[in-house]
């Protein structure tokens, strides 16, 4: 052992011995991440996949195609999907927040990290051993350099949604007004609700393309023969967008009770018009704080240069001529 461990130390320093397990963690990681993947199916699975009728259609290259993927995703699905069921779902609707509506993409998302995770941890061990093993570095700097960028690879699927999410969001809240009173027009016009979703998911698609897809998604769910309210409900749940969900209560109290949609849309599409002015006033009322700062850095230094730059250089001199 004695061995060993001079061997590593006189080939990667005084710290060779903990790089080396800390390899070995990630060899293990990575053979154990293969195994998961690799490991054959149970029967019984196969069995009732086989019942659901699942893998029916063998004549569909789509479909076997499509299966083969999400069969293969299924082999480590307890590995990459959170256990609790409220996670689950309020990761789901995360992502279809910020426009992944795939099935799997909570485990892309969770893959995601974990590859990231384990390839930034590979540069930042590269990086350490190539640069920084044989000068002096201790123990908190070392391990800085090798976790730091794990914990970032980790992190960025999340920053990379969130962000997304909130672009998203923001997208549906600027063009949400306008579709109002494109909508209220076409319902004026003699055209049903339905009709007029259609025409404002084409007319709005070039200036706010994720709005037009969420009204594509509720034309395409009503025209299969869904109950309209669970389909608007559900637009809401996938916007995240306080103004969609009062814009849902709004239309779905409307059937309830029998009054006229139109007058709804149009007392509702008013209040959306002053809602957007004042965003815009809040915004613009919150323009000068921001703009202090950067005032404040730019102009007083100049100033004080040009006002006490003179008085210092006075000084200056009087100093030296009385000495």
């Amino acid at each position: 052992m004695s061995m060993i461990n001079d061997i590593l130390t006189g080939a990667l320093g005084p710290f060779g011995p903990l790089i080396a397990v800390g390899l070995l963690g990630v060899l293990l990681i990575a053979i154990t991440v293969v195994l998961m993947i690799n490991q054959p199916e149970d029967p019984l699975d196969k069995l009732k996949r086989a019942q659901k009728g699942i893998v029916a259609d063998k004549g569909s290259k789509q479909k076997l195609r499509s299966a083969g993927k999400n069969d293969k995703l299924d082999k480590y699905a307890n590995f990459l999907e959170p256990q609790d069921e409220k996670q689950l779902t309020d990761m789901r609707r995360t992502l279809m927040q910020a426009g992944y509506r795939n099935r799997d993409a909570v485990r892309y998302f969770h893959f995601a990290q974990f590859a990231l995770g384990l390839g930034f941890l590979a540069v930042g061990t590269l990086y350490y051993l190539v640069f920084k093993a044989g000068g002096e570095t201790d123990t908190t700097k070392m391990i800085m350099y090798i976790l730091g960028p794990c914990g970032v690879g980790y992190i960025l699927p999340k920053y990379w949604i969130t962000k997304r999410q909130q672009t998203r969001q923001e997208e549906i809240t600027d063009g949400f007004p306008d579709s109002l009173d494109m909508m209220l027009v076409c319902i004026e016009a003699g055209q049903s609700l339905d009709q007029s979703i259609i025409r404002v998911s084409n007319e709005i698609r070039t200036s706010f393309p994720a709005l037009a897809d969420e009204y594509e998604m509720v034309s395409q769910q009503i025209k299969a023969g869904r109950d309209k309210a669970s389909v608007l409900n559900e637009m809401a749940d996938r916007c995240g967008v306080q103004d969609i969900s009062s814009f849902v209560t709004v239309l779905v109290q409307s059937q309830t009770f029998g009054t006229s949609i139109a007058d709804a849309l149009r007392v509702y599409a008013g209040e959306m018009r002053d809602k957007r002015v004042m965003r815009a006033e809040e915004k613009a009322n919150k323009l000068p704080t921001k703009m202090t700062l950067a005032t404040m850095m730019l102009t007083v230094p100049p100033l004080l240069i040009i006002l006490v730059g003179p008085s210092v250089l006075g000084i200056m001199q009087l100093t030296a001529m009385s000495q």
